[in-house]
């Protein structure tokens, strides 16, 4: 099984975009396609990169007020679909999903909001959904897709491109996605945690 795996497309879908910029430069420089949603996607195109919709894929937009935006077959079937399976392969052909080699995800800050006093309504609102689905779906996919869980992964993302250009090993993966369980876990703690106190 070849362990290499060019990054061809990148979802991002951030909440803290401070150095993210050159990331994204790189990616360009190397032909990546960027996938994107909301101000996300609008910080992407201020720097003059171009970025595709989520919705273009997917076909629906933006739906609840945000809380569903790349809850979607054709983003996590992109995600999760097995590059070596001839079954995954054929029903990504069929139902025309793209894959998607590259996660970049920064949840919402549940922590911060909840130390800042707010209220529950704006607590609740700051549990991440989509992000946290991402970063799960991509981290189980590690063989064949890099998660990058916070902004705590930025630069080491950013070295590897360096060091790389747009591709990955099967270390780099199962690193990051080691990275992104711990993510996951100290989200899911964090926001147990606030339930039981209430």
């Amino acid at each position: 099984m070849a362990e290499t795996r060019k990054i061809k497309r990148a979802l991002v879908s951030v909440f803290h975009k401070d150095g993210l910029e050159e990331i994204l430069r790189t990616l360009h420089a190397e032909g990546v396609e960027l996938l994107s949603t909301g101000g996300t996607q609008s910080f992407i195109e201020s720097l003059g990169i171009p970025c595709r919709k989520v919705e273009d894929v997917t076909t629906y937009p933006s739906i609840l007020g945000g809380r569903v935006k790349t809850l979607h077959p054709k983003v996590f079937g992109g995600i999760l679909g097995r590059r070596e399976n001839e079954g995954d392969i054929a029903q990504m052909q069929q139902y025309e999903i793209p894959a998607i080699d590259l996660v970049i995800v920064d949840l919402y800050p549940f922590e911060d909001t909840v130390a800042a006093g707010a209220g529950e309504a704006d607590i609740i609102e700051k549990i991440d959904i989509g992000g946290i689905s991402l970063i799960r779906a991509a981290a189980k996919n590690f063989r064949d897709v890099i998660i990058v869980p916070s902004k705590a992964e930025y630069q080491p993302l950013l070295d590897l491109l360096r060091k790389q250009g747009a591709q990955s090993e099967l270390a780099d993966r199962r690193w990051f996605a080691t990275r992104a369980f711990g993510v996951s876990s100290h989200y899911d703690t964090a926001i147990h945690a606030w339930f039981t106190k209430q």
